[in-house]
Parts: structure tokens; sequence; C-alpha cells
């Protein structure tokens, strides 16, 4: 397959994923400001996915539509990183991996605004608008949480201890990312990274919590198609209607 079609699929595989995620939150959040909030992020994650997926299967050229391929894939077809299959847990938790993939989210697409491909560049200009807004939002919870409660603040920190391990992914860049790189299609790891640490420190001192180690030990696989369990139970959930009911349209 095209590198170009793959590294759009991990594209759209991490916003397809957490936007599912999310969606199980519909109806549960702590305040009603917060129960649409979610909802609202979901369904812009969802209309990126769709996105990526469309330019991906136009690529391809192989007869699939952005519902096959979101559908008809098993676990080991998706490319989405690690932090975003890791389950909602309390709010702390959702925030925290919430947090930290808007801050990657919204220094990627700013990378990718400068893609030599027009196409990818008309996909993240128009993310960027909406992600900034997540990013925005995210920070700001995790500052009140953080610098809240005695209890919100234990919570915040133990979220950011238990997840930090999966955010080095991110930043791992394996053969097809660095293709990705060399074709100017996609912005360097360094860059990235450094950019997310910095706004990550950021908002941690904002909030007073303790940011683990930057070269800790991290976790990885995702990006290869090697997940967690929690990936197929996401997986069983979101594809049930249609493999059950085969060409089913919404």
């Amino acid at each position: 397959m095209d590198d170009k079609v793959n590294y759009l699929l991990r594209l759209g595989d991490n916003t397809l994923v957490l936007s599912q995620q999310l969606s199980q939150l519909c109806g549960k959040g702590p305040a009603m400001e917060e129960d649409m909030a979610l909802t609202n992020v979901a369904l812009d994650l969802l209309g990126q996915t769709r996105l990526w997926f469309a330019y991906a299967a136009e690529i391809e050229g192989a007869g699939r539509d952005e519902d096959q391929i979101a559908f008809l894939r098993d676990a080991q077809d998706f490319k989405n990183c690690l932090l975003l299959e890791q389950p909602n847990g309390n709010y702390a938790v959702t925030m925290v991996r919430q947090f930290f993939f808007d801050s990657w989210h919204y220094f990627l697409l700013q990378g990718l605004s400068k893609s030599s491909d027009a196409r990818i560049v008309e996909v993240a200009e128009k993310s960027l608008k909406e992600v900034t807004y997540h990013l925005r939002r995210s920070g700001d919870l995790i500052v009140r949480l953080g610098d809240g409660t005695a209890d919100s603040h234990a919570k915040t920190q133990a979220a950011v201890n238990a997840l930090w391990a999966y955010t080095g992914e991110m930043f791992r860049y394996d053969a097809l990312d660095l293709a990705m790189v060399d074709a100017g299609v996609a912005p360097a790891a360094e860059g990235l990274r450094q950019q997310w640490l910095e706004h990550v420190a950021e908002i941690f001192a904002e909030a007073t919590l303790s940011m683990p180690a930057p070269d800790a030990w991290m976790q990885k696989g995702g990006k290869q198609g090697v997940h967690t369990e929690h990936l197929g139970f996401i997986l069983a959930e979101m594809q049930f209607l249609q493999r059950a009911y085969p060409g089913s349209e919404w």
C-alpha cells in the first residue's frame, strides 16, 4: 500500500478512536456544559477522520470509502497511538489523555499545514481551527483540576503518571514517518516533541502538577498495529452494526 495512504490512515485512526472514546461519555459529563463540550469534540474528531479516510481511499483507488475503512478493518489493521485507546477512567484521566493528544495534535496540524501535499494542507488548516479550541479547553481544565481541591489534584497527578508512558509513541518515528518527512509531507519529530514538551511544562506549572521525566521509558506498538486489549472492545462496539448488517447506510 502507498506510504501516503498508510500515513493518512494513521492520522484518521487516531482521531477515530479518540472520537469513539469520547462519544461513550455522552450523557455522563460532570456538568451539562462539559457533556456538550465532550460531544462536540468527538464530532469534530469524527469529521476530521472522514476527511483523512476519504483522501486515503481516493489515493488507494481500491473502491473503499471512509465507512468501509472505519468499520471493516480488524484491530491489527488500526495504527492509532496506544494513548488513545486507554480507558476513559475518571474525569481527570479523560482530560489528561485529551490534553496530551490535543497538544501533539495542534503542533502536528501546524506542521501539516506546510505540507507539500495541497490536500493535506487543506484538511490540516480546517482541522486546526477546531483543534485550537480543543487545546485551549483541555489545557484550561488541566489547570482547574490540578490547582483545584486536594482530591482533584491527586487524581490529576495520578492520571499524568499513569498516561505519561504512552506519550512517547507520538514522537517515535518509524520508516513510514521518516519517508513522509523526507517527502515534505509531514513535520519532523524533533521540532514537534520540543514544542509539545514546552507547552505541557507551561500548563503543568500553572496547574501545580509534577511533570514526569521526558526521557522516561515509553510504550510503543500502536503505530505498527500492536495494541492493548482495550482496542478490541472499542472496535466491537463501534463496528457492530456494519458487521451485523453488511452494507448498511446511515
